[in-house]
């Protein structure tokens, strides 16, 4: 029977040489069996994390724990997880059997059970037809399939996985993901899980920690970060295309947001969020290019613009709408035609905005 196997970073720090903070003040908690998804810009601490939950790197400060085992001090192969990295590491000189194989040789495990669990772990990624090849033999989806199979067949406390996908195709990583998530589901492990992939984290995760700057900027469900963003950083960084930023004044009195450009009438309750929690009337202004629609004629609380630059995808059409010196990006149906250089009115979902106080950059509504 499988032990309990939850993680828990508390006031984990990491500092490179004399002043490079990797990781700042980390907690988090992963519960058992959980995809937990570790998702931020390069540089912005997801990895080394990873790595110090791996024992791969020493924390400078904090505690890390898998289960109810305190691991600061335990070596990297008596934590009893599993790291799958970006480049796959598979021994090139070794067949895709052995190379799954081999952390139950270094564990002295008997010949005759290494051969039934290789087998197993084989069919159980659906790669038993290539055991015997070696990897510059196999695609790269199959690569990774034989690293899979190398970090499952121990039947690890934890997964860590390093942006396993990066180097596959676009079609090949897209099927992968829900290979993945159907794998972890299967074998019910806690995984951990590192990309700068959103649409990655939003589909495999049942929770995401947005990182920044070594820092958890929020932690959440895909639902909860795409529609709640907890700061401007966040707002930004989840959804594509990406949120469009206006800065605005709130003028209390007509109940309105107000730029050079602009005067929005804004609902009543994000009126009453702004007296509230605002810190000054200097506000930033957001919404999601979904949220925004076309007319061909000025409409109530509308903003006239003109159309600079459309992008059909097929499926839908990007439409970059020059406003004043910005460029705002609205997706429209395929059906909705404009012309470049055309006069048009934008419409914003006013139950769909968000607000950001200028100065603190959190999200007020």
């Amino acid at each position: 029977m499988r032990t309990m196997a939850d993680v828990k970073l508390e006031n984990l720090t990491k500092v490179f040489g004399k002043n490079v903070v990797a990781v700042d003040n980390v907690n988090l908690h992963i519960k058992d069996k959980e995809f937990l998804v570790l998702l931020g810009p390069s540089g912005c601490g997801k990895t080394t994390i990873l790595r110090c939950i791996a024992g791969l790197e020493t924390p400078t400060s904090g505690n890390i724990y898998i289960g109810d085992r305190l691991v600061n001090d335990v070596s990297e192969k008596d934590r009893d997880v599993s790291m799958v990295f970006q480049t796959f590491a598979l021994w090139p000189h070794m067949k895709a059997r052995d190379n799954i194989a081999f952390p139950l040789k270094m564990h002295k495990v008997p010949k005759a059970e290494i051969k039934k669990q290789v087998q197993k772990t084989a069919e159980l990624l659906k790669i038993p037809h290539l055991l015997d090849r070696v990897p510059g033999q196999l695609s790269g989806g199959e690569a990774q399939r034989v690293a899979l199979g190398r970090a499952i067949i121990r039947n690890p406390k934890v997964f860590l996985l390093d942006e396993p996908l990066a180097n596959l195709d676009a079609k090949l990583r897209i099927h992968m993901r829900v290979e993945l998530r159907k794998l972890q589901e299967k074998l019910g492990v806690t995984t951990i899980y590192v990309t700068h992939d959103q649409a990655e984290a939003m589909t495999m995760s049942d929770r995401i920690a947005v990182m920044h700057e070594g820092k958890i900027r929020q932690l959440g469900t895909s639902s909860e970060l795409y529609d709640h963003p907890a700061d401007l950083f966040v707002a930004g960084f989840i959804g594509s295309p990406p949120m469009n930023f206006m800065d605005c004044t709130f003028e209390e009195e007509k109940g309105s947001m107000v730029s050079e450009a602009f005067a929005l009438e804004i609902p009543k309750q994000l009126r009453n969020g702004i007296k509230k929690y605002a810190t000054s009337s200097e506000l930033i202004l957001g919404v999601r290019p979904e949220d925004i629609s076309i007319y061909g004629k000025e409409m109530p609380n509308s903003i006239g613009s003109e159309v600079y630059v459309i992008e059909p995808l097929g499926h839908e059409t990007i439409v970059d709408l020059e406003l004043g010196d910005k460029i705002i990006k609205a997706v429209t149906p395929p059906t909705h035609k404009v012309n470049l250089g055309e006069k048009v009115w934008m419409k914003f979902d006013m139950n769909r905005i968000h607000i950001i106080d200028k100065k603190t950059e959190k999200a007020i509504v």
